[in-house]
């Protein structure tokens, strides 16, 4: 009977952009449920956007939006990354949907029934410079397991320890850098440690449904140290207000922390997709999501990144069962995506791999998910990309082991049999051929286990055979000799055949170039079901060239650091420096000291002092400055200043100008306290000379 499945990756967080880390989980879940699909199993892929929480609502404030508008605005960004590598999800959803608003309401009054929701106050921390209590992600400090600095408020990504954020060591605010101050609030919490939880967490993740590895992971989770320690601890699942979320019923000014509702997300995003008519118009599905997600037969699978392997296996198992909600069939775990042997990717340092700075350079999708197929596997190990792997096992795998076996044979049966495949294929193509079809039982149980490279592995060695038929039996050179046309279209047509076959086997890898391959061989959409027959007498197509190679100077520029930003030239005083003059033309203006002898208003105008100064001539000299707006005339006189003694006297509306005041201030600024006129320090007397 076909399985009936629901499929999930870790909902993104909607603060920013795909990176490559979501790109390597999306392309392994991808790839596995083409696979299923191409089994005959009936699967329903969704997403969601992280929609809540007060690092969006911090973010939007910055931009000048809401919350809402934010997300949306992250979320109309999202589609380049999934068309461009070919991920295949079936609706993608937000967790601030009406669906998840009542789902998550929903659960939570559930677990308040079942008495495992309990209220009590706790201290917290506060910014006393933001005036808002600190989500536990904008609280840093040192992890009180390992000691590692600069670690999140709720877990360390150095050990992994979960914890409160009242444990951290010498915390600060990650908002302001203030030190956070401790404040009461009631919280709300999910009683993890009730024995009816903690029983059944400790049997459900015990039970084959996990990683052996996680599984050994979670028992340390139970276990309390010496001084009693450690161990399950309640939940805390509300944050106060101010905070973009979803409003715990009967609790104003109450939230659930993001970390309750981003879960439901993946029913709300089912759920979603079936009120759209999905499932409908894909299978035929007359069921409701209500009656779909109760069905036993129905397998909820989840992939997931190492660092919220926590959140999965404990919090939300334990939401679902006292829900009276179907539990996960499996969780699946993966490790991070490093570059060159386990560096941390980086883009300032170009080590930084772009999601779409890879597909702007032309880079072929496929040639990355078939690399990161062929790095993963089962357990919970990081994907390194290193660029002369990545090249090799392009150029050298997929190019010349696979695709070079169509390029050989095809131009043949084009030009000599006009397109036409024989079914008349002797022994030793019979025997190449049924041992390709043999390999399908081991590959297909490679890809349920989720063991792409291996399953990569399994389809290059078929793919060495069919190239050892290839050179032992030299199509070309059959192309050359007399009365051998028979067996050219014999030994291309096993060739082609053959391709069809290893094709077939990738193309839950590689969709794009199948697509392209059922469309050269003119036959129906490949599924796993074919691999019993062969093509026979079959008409296939013009062959054209399915894939390039690897150009090292795409590699090159792909991890070039990006350029440093320009940085504008700050203009001291808000405009740029004047040009550059010579001591020549600086001597020829002459500045000199002079005393302020008196300084009266300028009847009829708004802006302008007289001044009456003495430059030590003998004799005053008066200039009108437009300083008003700055200087009482009384607070001036008596004052040292510096003038230009040799400006050609200007005749204005109030008198003649003989000289400038010079005085400082900001191209931008008006009035006080923009203009500032120079006063030279004691000493300096009137008539002195500025050199």
């Amino acid at each position: 009977m076909p399985r009936q499945l629901f499929v999930t990756t870790a909902l993104p967080y909607a603060n920013g952009h795909f990176h490559i880390g979501h790109i390597m989980e999306y392309i392994q879940a991808d790839i596995w449920v083409r696979f299923q699909r191409m089994q005959g199993h009936q699967v329903h892929f969704v997403g969601a956007d992280d929609a809540h929480g007060a690092p969006i609502m911090i973010a939007a404030e910055k931009a000048g939006k809401t919350p809402q508008q934010f997300v949306a605005d992250i979320a109309a960004g999202r589609k380049p990354y999934l068309d461009g590598f070919h991920i295949s999800f079936d609706h993608w959803s937000s967790t601030d949907s009406p669906e998840n608003h009542e789902l998550a309401q929903s659960i939570y009054r559930a677990l308040r029934d079942q008495g495992l929701i309990e209220v009590r106050p706790i201290e917290q921390f506060f910014d006393p410079e933001k005036s808002m209590f600190l989500p536990d992600r904008f609280i840093k400090g040192e992890c009180p397991k390992c000691g590692a600095k600069d670690q999140y408020g709720d877990s360390c990504e150095v050990c992994g320890a979960v914890y409160s954020p009242t444990e951290v060591k010498n915390p600060y605010s990650a908002l302001s850098g203030a030190t956070p101050v401790l404040k009461t609030s009631d919280h709300y919490f999910f009683k993890l440690s009730d024995p009816r939880c903690f029983n059944f967490l400790e049997n459900w993740t015990q039970d084959g449904k996990l990683q052996s590895e996680v599984a050994n992971k979670i028992k340390e989770w139970f276990t309390k140290d010496e001084e009693g320690k450690g161990g399950l601890g309640d939940w805390d699942i509300s944050r106060d207000a101010p905070y973009f979320g979803i409003e715990i019923p009967d609790a104003p000014g109450k939230y659930f922390y993001v970390w309750l509702d981003a879960p439901v997300g993946y029913l709300a995003s089912l759920k979603s997709y079936f009120e759209a008519g999905g499932p409908k118009a894909r299978y035929g599905e007359t069921r409701s999501f209500e009656q779909f997600i109760a069905d036993p037969a129905v397998e909820q699978v989840h992939f997931i990144g190492k660092d919220i392997t926590y959140f999965h296996t404990l919090f939300w198992p334990a939401m679902l069962q006292f829900s009276g909600r179907k539990l996960p069939n499996q969780i699946n775990v993966h490790g991070f995506m490093t570059v060159n042997n386990g560096e941390k990717m980086s883009k300032s340092r170009g080590t930084g791999l772009d999601p779409l700075k890879y597909l702007s350079l032309g880079m072929n999708a496929e040639w990355l998910r078939y690399y990161i197929a062929a790095k993963l596997n089962a357990r919970v190990e990081d994907v390194d990309f290193n660029k002369d792997d990545f090249m090799a096992r392009v150029n050298s795998d997929l190019i010349g082991k696979y695709i070079n076996i169509a390029s050989r044979a095809a131009g043949f049966i084009a030009k000599r049999f006009a397109g036409q495949l024989t079914a008349a294929i002797g022994d030793d193509g019979q025997t190449l051929l049924k041992a390709l079809q043999a390999g399908q039982p081991a590959i297909v149980d490679l890809y349920e286990q989720r063991d792409m490279g291996k399953v990569l592995r399994e389809i290059m060695l078929l793919a060495d055979r069919v190239n050892e038929y290839v050179d032992a039996n030299k199509p070309w050179e059959l192309a050359k000799q007399e009365g051998q046309d028979a067996r050219l279209q014999e030994v291309c047509t096993v060739c082609i055949e053959a391709f069809r076959l290893l094709s077939l086997y990738l193309k839950p890898v590689l969709p794009a170039l199948a697509a392209n391959v059922e469309a050269f061989l003119k036959i129906a959409p490949m599924t796993f079901g074919d691999s019993g027959k062969l093509l026979g007498a079959h008409v296939i197509g013009e062959y054209k060239h399915l894939m390039q190679r690897v150009d090292p100077k795409m590699l090159e520029a792909l991890f070039e650091p990006p350029p440093a930003p320009v940085v504008e030239a700050p203009k001291p005083g808000g405009e740029d420096i004047a040009d550059t003059i010579t001591i020549d033309d600086f001597v020829k203006v002459d500045l000199r000291i002079a005393k302020i002898v008196n300084a009266e208003h300028v009847e009829g105008s708004t802006k302008l002092l007289r001044l009456t100064l003495d430059v030590g001539e003998g004799r005053t000299r008066n200039v009108f400055s437009g300083i008003k707006e700055a200087y009482k005339p009384e607070d001036l006189i008596g004052k040292h200043t510096v003038m230009v003694a040799n400006l050609a006297p200007r005749k204005m509306k109030f008198g003649v100008s003989e000289g400038m005041v010079l005085a400082a201030s900001h191209a931008d600024e008006k009035g006080t306290p923009g203009i500032y006129v120079l006063e030279p320090l004691a000493g300096a007397q009137p008539g002195m000379r500025i050199r």
